[in-house]
């Protein structure tokens, strides 16, 4: 059985895989028995089924080799899977335990909505910027209480990816 955390934006879950047949998957979330069907549809999107609803989901790779940004039809998530392999090599490296004061999309896209101004104070969890990608709108939260400091895109602005967009103190 294959165990692991996955850190979801500022929650931690426990995921351990108890079997597989096919596309069909019998996993333990959190100690909750689940049983959900997922199926790779095209490269990065899965349709899961999961007591009789069907979900899109969409996984772009962002900064690390096991980190992700998660899109479903209404909400964006910042992913890391946390396996013995990343254990490791976070045990390895020096964590300051700080936030990346930088706001980017780890895809080209286009400025849809700006939520703050500079001199904001933004709770943790606040949604700052949404960026539309791939036809899909993805709101970017801080993880932290900050302050923004500088914003460097305007609504309608066409961004690169890992372009810096909010500064945040």
């Amino acid at each position: 059985m294959k165990s692991m955390e996955i850190n979801i934006d500022d929650r931690t879950a426990h995921v351990e895989l108890i079997g597989r047949e096919g596309s069909n998957y019998e996993i333990s979330l959190d100690g909750k028995v689940i049983e959900i069907d997922i199926l790779l549809v095209e490269r990065g999107v899965y349709s899961v089924l999961y007591e009789g609803k069907s979900y899109n989901v969409e996984l772009i790779r962002a900064g690390g080799p096991k980190d992700y940004q998660v899109n479903t039809l209404y909400h964006s998530y910042n992913v890391e899977v946390v396996d013995a392999e990343r254990k490791y090599q976070k045990s390895r490296t020096k964590d300051d335990d700080h936030e990346e004061m930088v706001i980017s999309s780890p895809m080209p896209g286009k400025v849809v909505k700006i939520l703050v101004q500079v001199g904001d104070k933004v709770k943790a969890g606040e949604t700052v910027i949404i960026i539309s990608a791939m036809k899909m709108e993805s709101e970017y939260k801080v993880k932290m209480d900050r302050t923004i400091r500088e914003i460097r895109v305007k609504e309608g602005d066409t961004i690169d990816a890992n372009q810096p967009l909010i500064i945040i103190e």
